[in-house]
């Protein structure tokens, strides 16, 4: 799989192949496998420190602290400071703007 940005795969590029080969049913299943893995089991949410110990495995060890934070605040709709389940999912999805392109074509096409 080649993007325009060389031979690497953009996430906003791989969301929508994922929903296309998996289903609506199979990627919200795999969103929830992906916030289980980053979430601090005590709290039940993507907090920055559940982040952080994460961002080495997920490629983002680069990142300062107040890139994450922002990252956190991008999807924290409720503003306690953490993600639970939904914010992330949700922000996933606005992560991959095609994903939403595509699924409003399907939907005017029936």
């Amino acid at each position: 799989m080649e993007s325009d940005k060389g031979s690497s795969v953009q996430f906003q590029d791989f969301l929508p192949l994922m929903a296309r080969k998996l289903g609506v049913e199979g990627l919200i299943q795999e969103l929830c496998k992906g916030f289980q893995l980053l979430m601090e089991p005590r709290a039940g949410k993507i907090t920055i420190w559940s982040l952080k110990q994460s961002a080495a495995r997920l490629g983002l060890g680069q990142l300062q602290d107040d890139e994450l934070l922002e990252m956190m605040k991008e999807g924290d709709l409720d503003e306690d400071g953490a993600l639970d389940q939904m914010e992330f999912c949700i922000l996933m999805v606005r992560l991959s703007p095609d994903l939403m392109e595509e699924e409003a074509y399907m939907m005017f096409q029936h």
